[in-house]
């Protein structure tokens, strides 16, 4: 039996015609990947619709056992379609919930990690730089977030790790209480040539942003990604 040009005998292929006209009204693709409450939408609708099917059959002339079998192999489909979406939605809410668990661990500890800018916390602001050799000079420089800079002083000239802790007093002697300091550091060697040298910001964990889809501390304003950490303490 057909009505408005939909195969009653056919309940699936009722289905995705009824499908394919919601999407064309909603402006979305026909390809879009099902959301588990559409599957469960298509599951009850399929179950509709087979159901009817079977009351309203002419018994002068019946299913066929080949079309009914094939009907009840597309609602198997539909069915593990269903319990797949669930279970990756169950996967995906596990995931977040171990990242968020991971990040977490960071909160209170001071990490070090690649980068050049830390913030002013508990009235101070610490880095770690390294030179790849010895210098003869090394200068370092604090500058505020426009770049501009608000303290000099000399570093230490061995090659090597050194850490370096600023106490927010700027070169005119005024104290920052907040905010975002970058080091820039210069070494030169006895030649006048540079010296290759690296910058780590140090700073306390604060808080655990997952937004984005990737776990990104918080160290004070900065956000820095768990992959750019090389120390905890």
């Amino acid at each position: 039996m057909t009505t408005s040009g939909v195969d009653n005998s056919n309940p699936f292929a009722a289905l995705t015609q009824g499908n394919a006209a919601t999407a064309a009204a909603s402006g979305a693709p026909t390809s879009t990947a099902t959301n588990t409450s559409s599957a469960n939408t298509a599951y009850n609708t399929f179950i509709t619709l087979l159901t009817t099917q079977l009351q309203h059959q002419d018994p002068l002339n019946p299913t066929n056992t080949d079309t009914f079998t094939q009907e009840l192999i597309q609602l198997s489909g539909v069915e593990q379609q269903l319990q797949t979406n669930q279970t990756l939605s169950s996967m995906s809410t596990d995931l977040t919930s171990i990242t968020q668990a991971n990040g977490l661990g960071y909160v209170g500890k001071t990490i070090t990690a690649t980068g050049s800018t830390s913030p002013v916390q508990n009235g101070s602001a610490q880095w770690d730089y390294n030179l790849n050799t010895t210098a003869n000079n090394v200068t370092l420089q604090v500058q505020d977030s426009n770049g501009n800079t608000v303290y000099s002083t000399s570093g230490n000239p061995a090659s090597g790790q050194h850490a370096f802790s600023w106490n927010g007093k700027t070169s005119s002697g005024s104290t920052v209480t907040s905010g975002d300091y970058s080091l820039v550091v210069t070494a030169v060697d006895g030649s006048g040539k540079p010296v290759t040298t690296t910058t780590q910001m140090v700073g306390q964990v604060t808080g655990v942003d997952t937004s984005a889809g990737a776990v990104e501390l918080k160290v004070g304003d900065i956000s820095v990604p768990v992959s750019n950490v090389t120390q905890i303490n």
